[in-house]
């Protein structure tokens, strides 16, 4: 039975939500104003979204740890899957059918939480020594990235497989490894690009690479620097938008949506944007840096180091600095999944970090609040 303690509002880290806050209400107002079904979708994604974060932050993760191993292969099972009897779609086999409810979810989605929190079992298990880890401790975690990395890539998948590969070491990195092993693999890195550009690439990953080395950049990314360009200092009004209303800047729900907010919020708008982005960042990495507890030193680098890809990439694509990828900007593209792992993986922080202590737990297992 619950017991509830006042304390718990001394542990929760509020700043987080706080952050999190002018991003999904920006991101609803300009879904709604676009495309106001998408809009009543989104609701009901964020619904279902806040529903399993109560519900992930009142389980006891700490207690439960031994199922990190079996969720971690569950996901790898289902990416297997996806290679034998997965659905296609657009020349991509990333998918698979539910049976019975005509409804198909994407495994990768999934392998994200999953491998932050195996990593952060194995971490919190075996922790660096003081030179950082040895070459055997870096195998052994590197087959944990490696396998889903693979499997994803081979979908094909390259946008998601990078960001786990991405995200899987720059936790090794930020945990300690020994240097002498980063620079091998930086060698090697250098070594087989070439490589892996003429041998490894699909002709449309080639494409996209190109599309972006040249001068003239593609129609999407033309629309959309035009589209920033228009929105000036302060923006347009809804009826002066013309590249979103006139829908001339493509997906611009979702892969595009930074350059629809600029359009119509203009410079500052933007900016006051990647400014919750880099707070929220920057906390993250503070909670990561102040703790002493691999469990929540690994999972807030990790969500720390998604967003700063995710934000990143998808700014970056939207005024022509990166290829074309499929990256929402996190909790404020349309979309459901996104939205659900990111708040997914805030609601296991949370619990991390508001019930680390032991005696938050009573004798039989159950949770009090603090």
């Amino acid at each position: 039975m619950w017991r509830i303690d006042k304390r718990i509002l001394a542990q929760f880290d509020f700043i987080s939500i706080i952050l999190l806050l002018p991003l999904i209400f920006t991101s609803h107002w300009l879904i709604n104003e676009a495309v106001p079904a998408l809009a009543q979708k989104q609701l009901a994604y964020i619904g279902v979204a806040t529903l399993t974060f109560v519900f992930v932050f009142l389980l006891p993760i700490r207690r439960m740890n031994w199922l990190i191993p079996l969720i971690y292969w569950v996901n790898i099972l289902l990416l297997l899957a996806v290679e034998f009897v997965g659905h296609s779609r657009l020349g991509a086999q990333r998918w698979l059918e539910i049976p019975f409810i005509n409804a198909t979810i994407q495994p990768s989605e999934f392998v994200k939480p999953a491998l932050i929190l195996m990593l952060a079992y194995l971490i919190h298990r075996n922790p660096p020594p003081r030179e950082g880890y040895g070459l055997k401790d870096f195998l052994k975690l590197s087959a944990y990235i490696l396998i889903p990395f693979f499997l994803i890539a081979k979908e094909p998948d390259l946008g998601t497989a990078l960001v786990l590969l991405l995200i899987g070491y720059g936790v090794l990195f930020f945990i300690g490894v020994n240097w002498k092993i980063w620079a091998v693999i930086v060698g090697i890195v250098a070594l087989l690009t070439p490589v892996v550009y003429k041998f490894g690439l699909h002709d449309y990953q080639k494409v996209r690479i190109t599309d972006f080395m040249s001068e003239k950049p593609s129609y999407h990314v033309q629309q959309s620097i035009i589209a920033i360009g228009s929105g000036g200092l302060s923006g347009k009004s809804k009826d002066e938008a013309t590249q979103t209303q006139m829908k001339f800047l493509p997906i611009a729900t979702s892969d595009f949506i930074f350059a629809f907010l600029v359009e119509r919020a203009g410079f500052l708008g933007g900016l006051a944007i990647i400014l919750v982005y880099i707070l929220l960042i920057l906390h993250l990495f503070s909670l990561s840096v102040f703790s002493n507890d691999y469990f929540i030193k690994v999972v807030t680098i990790a969500i720390s180091f998604m967003i700063f890809i995710y934000t990143g990439v998808n700014i970056s694509m939207t005024i022509g600095y990166a290829p074309v990828v499929g990256v929402p900007l996190p909790m404020f593209s349309y979309g459901g999944s996104s939205f659900l792992n990111f708040l997914l993986l805030f609601a296991i922080m949370e619990n991390l970090i508001t019930f680390q202590y032991k005696d938050l737990y009573d004798g039989r297992g159950t949770k009090s609040f603090v």
